[in-house]
């Protein structure tokens, strides 16, 4: 299995809108799962905004195997989600490896 981790910093610094841009792209990555084959799970969070510096959003998501999670970063239905989180973004890390 393959965990994909993926932080963003989030264009808004408004609370308020940092909420419903989390509650979006969580809606909106939920919605992959049952779309894209080998994806096992996708997990949206928002930070507790208690620590400045962190990172505003994680992503954290299972494939099923290398094979999985290529097909997940091609898919049009994830690309789809990706041009809208980069619209409300400015910046992102990530990480991949096996569990």
């Amino acid at each position: 299995m393959i965990r994909h981790l993926v932080l963003w910093k989030l264009a808004t610094v408004d609370a308020d809108e940092k909420a419903a841009t989390v509650a979006e792209m969580s809606a909106r990555f939920g919605a992959l799962v049952a779309i894209i084959d080998g994806t096992e799970r996708i997990d949206i969070r928002a930070d507790l905004g208690e620590t400045g510096g962190n990172w505003d959003v994680v992503l954290d998501a299972d494939y099923r195997d290398r094979a999985a999670l290529e097909a997940y970063q091609v898919h049009p239905a994830h690309v789809e989600v990706a041009a809208f989180v980069r619209s409300v973004v400015t910046s992102r890390s990530c990480i991949d490896f096996e569990v």
